[in-house]
């Protein structure tokens, strides 16, 4: 700033006002400031600017960068962000680098708000940061009234891939899942009441895996040792795409003998060699309602927990047809 002063032929302390925005220096000032600035390449040390601020601003996510969904809910989550003017610090969760770690270094970066993708902590964790810092919790059910909730039904979406294979003639339909976790569980069951719904109990049959591709791979190899269900129902589009490739690479017919469907709706499930049936679940609703939801807390004084419920779409692709 010393360097943009003595260029400017004014003194450091009103280049230091003009960086802050703050009253004083007139509009030819601020602009030789800036040209001067933009000359000389300065940028302003924002770690030393928030040291002295009382807020920064900034909204911390969650991200689990293998997650194609969570990347695209996340670019919704800036754009949003950018229109309210907060800027996003991504925190990105990994086999080695957990949600509580990340938390702590976006915590660190003091984010005033956090917004957590799919988080898998446990409930009496997500109550526990909720009391201390606004947070919202996006795409998973949790009951809680320390924070806030943005998510589709995910049984109800689960539920209408099951419609729409049992009304092509589809009766022996399995569905490989997430796992054990809160979102990997309300698939599951949306799934077996649509199977009873439609009298169908008897063909129900749940194969234990992760929301991975290698997961779908192992769940098909698994289904090819027997006779062939004719319909799959995975629980996200990344185990829809290792089932997928499994069966395309034994030979078998997708969807002349096998329908596969995923959820999700992401970016891999629109690829044109995938073309997946599956779920939308409505990032940009989801990504406006979550900024608005800590932008509340932060600046209009709301304390209660709020709760939104989307209701999901089947988005009808490639991967289903009747049965043979």
């Amino acid at each position: 700033m010393q360097d943009i002063a003595d260029k400017v032929g004014v003194s450091k302390a009103l280049v230091s006002l003009v960086f802050r925005n703050a009253a004083g220096p007139s509009a030819e000032t601020r602009q030789r400031v800036f040209a001067a600035a933009d000359e000389l390449g300065y940028r302003v040390n924002r770690t030393a600017a928030l040291m002295t601020s009382r807020r920064s601003h900034h909204l911390g996510v969650t991200i689990n960068i293998r997650n194609s969904f969570h990347t695209e809910i996340a670019e919704h989550i800036v754009a949003a962000a950018d229109r309210a003017g907060y800027e996003i610090v991504l925190g990105a969760v990994t086999p080695t680098h957990g949600e509580a770690k990340v938390i702590e270094t976006l915590l660190d970066f003091r984010c005033e708000g956090i917004l957590l993708l799919g988080p898998e902590l446990s409930a009496s964790e997500l109550a526990d940061l909720g009391g201390k810092i606004p947070s919202v919790v996006i795409g998973r059910r949790v009951r809680t009234d320390e924070l806030d909730v943005v998510r589709t039904a995910d049984g109800r979406g689960i539920a209408s891939v099951v419609d729409h294979l049992v009304g092509l003639g589809h009766r022996e339909v399995v569905h490989v899942s997430g796992g054990t976790g809160v979102i990997a569980t309300d698939r599951c069951n949306g799934y077996l009441r649509a199977m009873r719904r439609h009298g169908l109990d008897g063909n129900a049959e749940v194969i234990e895996a992760d929301f991975t591709e290698s997961a779908g791979i192992v769940a098909a190899q698994r289904l090819m040792e027997r006779p062939l269900p004719t319909a799959v129902v995975c629980a996200n589009d990344r185990l829809g795409a290792g089932v997928l490739d499994a069966l395309r690479r034994a030979g078998v017919d997708v969807p002349g003998e096998v329908s596969v469907t995923g959820y999700d709706d992401s970016m891999l499930a629109r690829l044109g060699h995938i073309d997946l049936t599956t779920v939308g679940q409505k990032p940009q609703e989801q990504a406006d309602h979550a900024v608005a939801a800590v932008i509340e807390r932060l600046d209009m004084g709301r304390t209660e927990a709020r709760s939104f419920l989307l209701t999901p779409e089947l988005v009808v692709r490639a991967t289903t047809a009747p049965p043979r």
